[in-house]
């Protein structure tokens, strides 16, 4: 088929099958038998590959390819081995099973503008077990960094409360059609069946608000500076320590504190 991408759905089609073919390989034997879900079908270089081995769920937003792939896909559709989806997932209801009413692993090459906000809704998701995912370099790097890292920032610890993610390769730019400005990773992330309390994401964004001020400056704009450097020294933590160079551990014990000591303004 010849296609002409569109800028609109942030399309970049992976049409080296080396890579397509690691990013299948990356899927754990532990989710084998498990039911997949693909977002942004594309030509289906990718999906092609899942199929060999899995049944799947397609998301596609893009109408003129899902008329395509409707055809290409027939015969498995007619099996239950295929279902498409045309419709933009940012449109679905923010309800338990976000993609799905049953437990599901994610397999995509996402798009770029909307991967952070597509796996953050993932993460939320308990029928979601984990994915392995192609995002820009950057995005993932930021999902998988450690404390003291660079890009360590509230993804991080979001993504650690609820499981581990592992950087697993880069794919150059020439690797897609049409070739992006950016290069792509791929990164799996296996969730552990934990939970995110309430409040704890809006914390979070107070924490990382000026990632580079010191933590205790960023968190007296939503608490009582007094009673921060009090807990601090209970904690053990020091007064001009950065946010991205704590633990994710050590950001639950100054939640729950502050959760216990009510010690906002």
């Amino acid at each position: 088929m010849h296609y002409r991408a569109k800028k609109q759905f942030g399309q970049n089609f992976l049409k080296d099958t080396v890579y397509v073919g690691r990013i299948v390989q990356s899927i754990p034997n532990v989710w084998q038998g498990e039911k997949l879900i693909e977002i942004g079908v594309g030509l289906g270089d990718l999906t092609d590959k899942l199929l060999e081995f899995y049944k799947l769920k397609a998301y596609e937003v893009d109408r003129d390819l899902c008329s395509f792939l409707g055809q290409k896909y027939n015969s498995f559709t007619i099996s239950g081995d295929f279902e498409l989806i045309c419709q933009d997932v940012l449109e679905l209801p923010n309800i338990k099973g976000w993609l799905d009413d049953q437990e599901y692993v994610l397999i995509s090459n996402l798009p770029y503008y909307i991967a952070s906000i597509i796996l953050l809704k993932t993460l939320r998701d308990i029928q979601c077990k984990g994915f392995v995912v192609m995002t820009q370099k950057e995005v993932a790097q930021k999902f998988c960094a450690q404390s003291k890292e660079r890009n360590f920032c509230a993804l991080s610890v979001i993504t650690q409360t609820l499981g581990v993610a592992q950087m697993l390769f880069d794919v150059p730019k020439e690797a897609f059609d049409p070739v992006p400005k950016v290069t792509s990773s791929v990164f799996m992330m296996r969730k552990n069946g934990n939970c995110l309390k309430e409040g704890f994401e809006e914390f979070l964004k107070i924490c990382f608000c000026s990632p580079r001020k010191k933590l205790l400056s960023n968190l007296a704009n939503g608490y009582d500076k007094q009673s921060l450097q009090k807990l601090f020294e209970k904690l053990g933590i020091e007064d001009n320590i950065r946010a991205h160079e704590i633990t994710t551990a050590t950001y639950h014990q100054i939640f729950e504190n502050l959760k216990a000591e009510k010690y906002g303004k």
